[in-house]
């Protein structure tokens, strides 16, 4: 047959012009993408935070486990949208299976199906979930759930994979998050001179780490390539843009075997998280320690999957010590908010390595709110907060 009509025969057969999926791969394929998140205490370990406080990044179908116990949820680690992808030529139906021992799964979407593995009341966090006759169906254009407002669900969509159907549910992919309870691999502390030491503790190399900075808009980055043991990482210069640290990102995400449209919808999906006000790493946790830590199984066996995990540390360095110390004298609620969820870990920090420190009495009462699942709004001098309850999810 002349190359062109079998390329056109291949189109015909549902494969897009231009999709991630290449011609003589497996007959079934599936990707998965997601993000471990925690925070560096001051010797480097992860400490146990509250993730789950502040407002509903999550548009409302999505369904929660947590109820209205989510601000008091604490663990050491954020399991963050998970999302698995499947890529077929042929409709197929699977099912797949995914356990966290060390862990509570949170959110989810599409629903499984109701099975006595998925029959835990609503307010309770599984260990495990399964979706049974997940129905793939190539080159069909269906119909996905929208909401109004913004969110981090969306970006995901962004690639070329397979649509599937759930029930009455459709989607583009599998999605879920979870709290864990483990200790990351990584472990990352501030010397006196201003180097950050990252500590490997687990038995796999890390792949790569990024540190990362951005003071007030000014960002900068380092990469450390394979992390066995220790390492030093000088802080970074703040004289790089947004663009190169995300070009970094989507070329070295690619190149652990996601496909180009995946590690970009991965990026964009935290582009407003990743590269905030403060310092944090971004290393990739090692392939092994994903599959122990959340086993997946799928029935028929993909003739290929890939699991990239970025592991997320937040650290407080010295530049981002000041910057929040000065914000916490003053109560001024711009550069507190900047923090979100990793204040109250912070805050502590601070306290524990300075005893004389003294909040001020708005900053006490931000902290106040937001420990108790609220909302807060308003420039915090002299205590002028407006404290609300915070929507459960994005409408």
């Amino acid at each position: 047959m002349p190359l062109l009509r079998f390329v056109v025969a291949l189109s015909a057969a549902g494969i897009l012009a231009g999709a991630d999926l290449h011609v003589g791969t497996a007959p079934l394929v599936a990707h998965e993408w997601g993000t471990f998140t925690s925070v560096a205490r001051e010797d480097g370990e992860a400490v146990e935070w509250a993730p789950l406080l502040g407002p509903g990044d999550l548009p409302c179908f999505v369904t929660r486990s947590t109820g209205n116990v989510k601000a008091l949820l604490r663990g050491l680690v954020r399991m963050e949208t998970p999302v698995l992808y499947f890529y077929t030529q042929r409709p197929l139906t699977v099912s797949v299976h995914v356990d966290f021992p060390q862990g509570q799964i949170t959110e989810w979407y599409p629903n499984p199906p109701r099975t006595a593995q998925n029959a835990q009341p609503e307010w309770f966090s599984t260990t495990k979930i399964a979706w049974d006759q997940v129905e793939l169906a190539p080159g069909k254009d269906l119909d996905y759930p929208m909401t109004s407002g913004s969110s981090h669900y969306f970006a995901a969509r962004n690639t070329d994979s397979t649509p599937l159907r759930i029930g009455n549910e459709q989607e583009k992919m599998i999605f879920y998050r979870g709290l864990g309870f483990f200790a990351p691999p990584l472990q990352a502390r501030y010397e006196t001179d201003g180097t950050l030491n990252l500590r490997n503790t687990g038995r796999e190399p890390i792949p790569f780490a990024i540190l990362f900075e951005n003071q007030s808009g000014a960002m900068g980055f380092r990469v450390v390539e394979s992390v066995s043991g220790s390492a030093a990482v000088e802080a970074p210069e703040l004289n790089q843009d947004l663009a190169s640290i995300r070009e970094t990102l989507v070329s070295r995400l690619t190149g652990l075997g996601l496909y180009p449209n995946e590690a970009r919808a991965m990026v964009e999906t935290w582009s407003d998280s990743w590269f905030t006000e403060g310092s944090r790493v971004l290393y990739i946790v090692p392939r092994a320690t994903v599959d122990s830590l959340l086993p997946l199984s799928i029935a028929p066996a993909p003739g290929e999957i890939e699991r990239v995990f970025v592991g997320r540390l937040e650290v407080l360095s010295p530049r981002t010590k000041t910057t929040l110390v000065h914000a916490l004298r003053a109560g001024n609620s711009e550069t507190l908010t900047t923090f979100g969820r990793f204040l109250q870990p912070f805050v502590a920090q601070i306290q524990r390595t300075d005893k004389t420190f003294v909040l001020s009495s708005a900053a006490e009462t931000y902290l106040r709110a937001i420990a108790s699942g609220h909302a807060v709004t308003g420039d915090g001098y002299g205590g002028a907060w407006e404290i609300s309850t915070p929507a459960a999810c994005v409408k």
